[in-house]
C-alpha cells in the first residue's frame, strides 16, 4: 500500500488498528475523533488531528490517504462508512494483521478488522465493516454479512451463517451449519447448538434465549 491511512475512531479497536498497520509497514497519518478532549493526543506517537467529520482532514482521503473506520458501535461505524461513501467516494480499507490466516478462495469486502491469529477457512465469505478479534476461527464455507463482529478465541464452525450486524463475544463456539440472525448477540463464553433468531440473545451451554 502506497498511501498513508487516516484512522476514524481513537479509541476500541484504534490503536490495535494502529499496531495492523505498523505490522505491515503502512503510515498511519493520524486519528481522527469525535471526542474533542482527545483531539491532540498521541496514540504510540501517532497524533489525534482532530474530528472525524473536519473537511480539512477529510478531504486528504482517496488523493492522498486511505481510510479506516476503527470503531466498535455498529450505528456510529455506519454513520461514518456513509460519509466516506458520500463525501469521498471510497470505501475503507481493510485492517488485516500480518500473522492472520486467509485462505486463497475466501472473499472479503471492504473495511474488515481482522487482528492476529485470526484463521480464515476456505469457500469463506466475510463481509464488509466486520470485527474479527485475536484467535477467531472462522472455518470453511462460513459466511458473514456485513457489519458482523467476532470476539477474541471465537470458533465459527464449517458452513456457519452470520447475518448483518450479529455480535458474537469472546470464547464462543457456534457449531457447524447454524445461522445466527441479523442483529442477533451471542454472549461470550457460550456454546451455540441451534439457530438464533433476528435480534435475539442467547447465552450459555447449550445458548438459551434471554428474554
Amino acid at each position: 500500500m502506497e498511501k498513508p491511512v487516516i484512522i476514524l475512531g481513537a479509541k476500541g479497536i484504534a490503536h490495535p488498528a494502529l499496531e495492523i498497520f505498523n505490522s505491515n509497514q503502512v503510515i498511519v497519518y493520524g486519528f481522527l475523533d469525535e471526542d474533542q478532549s482527545v483531539h491532540g493526543t498521541e496514540i504510540n506517537t501517532v497524533p489525534v488531528l482532530g474530528h472525524t467529520e473536519d473537511d480539512g482532514f477529510l478531504k486528504l482521503i482517496g488523493k492522498k490517504t486511505e481510510a479506516f473506520v476503527a470503531v466498535d458501535d455498529n450505528k456510529y461505524r455506519k454513520f461514518l462508512v456513509e460519509l466516506l461513501n458520500e463525501r469521498r467516494k471510497v470505501q475503507p480499507i481493510n485492517a488485516v494483521h500480518h500473522t492472520a490466516y486467509i485462505a486463497t478462495d475466501a472473499g472479503i469486502g471492504h473495511g474488515n478488522f481482522i487482528n492476529a491469529k485470526v484463521t480464515i477457512g476456505a469457500g469463506s465469505e466475510i463481509g464488509n465493516h466486520c470485527i474479527l478479534n485475536t484467535g477467531a476461527i472462522v472455518d470453511h464455507k462460513t459466511k458473514l454479512g456485513d457489519f458482523v463482529q467476532v470476539g477474541a478465541g471465537s470458533v465459527i464452525n464449517s458452513e456457519v451463517t452470520i447475518e448483518e450486524g450479529a455480535f458474537i463475544g469472546s470464547g464462543v463456539t457456534v457449531v457447524s451449519g447454524v445461522t445466527i440472525g441479523k442483529n442477533a448477540r451471542v454472549g461470550a463464553g457460550s456454546v451455540v447448538i441451534s439457530s438464533v433468531g433476528a435480534n435475539e440473545t442467547v447465552f450459555g451451554n447449550p445458548a438459551a434465549k434471554i428474554k
